[in-house]
């Protein structure tokens, strides 16, 4: 299985090499469509770019019932559950955007609360799993760059 992900990875990879967002848009609701359509399609690079570097997928886009939020993948990186929170940010001309800061106190509050109803619907021990957070730098015009930060934040008990 691992070639595979390896052939769509660098399929996905090649495809984006000007970037996962198309044009720009000056009309506000279409700015938020081409928005959320640059969402998708980090969430899609990353799923590929974690099932190349040997994730194995349990959920995407898991939303709990009766509770706020979501999180994007949940996967094994070998016997460890990781709960993983995507970003995909295009940073604006002068601006620098790391995504990675996105994920607020608030946020991670949102995602563990989510990821302690994961493990009590599937009556998963949570001893061994921990909070990544994938960011994804959108430069149109190139290929984007990816970095994994493996236990970004941790559960306070």
């Amino acid at each position: 299985m691992p070639i595979i992900a390896h052939i769509v990875f660098r399929a996905m990879h090649w495809a984006a090499r000007r970037g996962l967002r198309q044009e720009e848009c000056p009309d506000q609701d279409e700015k938020r469509h081409v928005a959320r359509r640059t969402g998708i399609r980090g969430e899609t690079y990353g799923y590929w770019y974690l099932r190349n570097l040997g994730y194995v997928f349990v959920a995407k886009n898991y939303i709990p019932r009766g509770a706020k939020g979501e999180i994007d993948l949940i996967a094994y990186d070998g016997k460890t559950l990781a709960f993983v929170e995507v970003r995909t940010r295009t940073p604006i001309t002068g601006q620098v955007a790391l995504p990675e800061l996105s994920v607020t106190k608030e946020k991670q509050r949102v995602v563990i609360r989510s990821a302690q109803q994961f493990l009590r619907e599937r009556r998963v021990d949570e001893d061994a799993c921990r909070f990544d957070v994938l960011a994804i730098d959108n430069h149109p015009g190139s290929s984007p760059v990816v970095r994994l930060h493996r236990d970004a934040f941790r559960s306070r008990q």
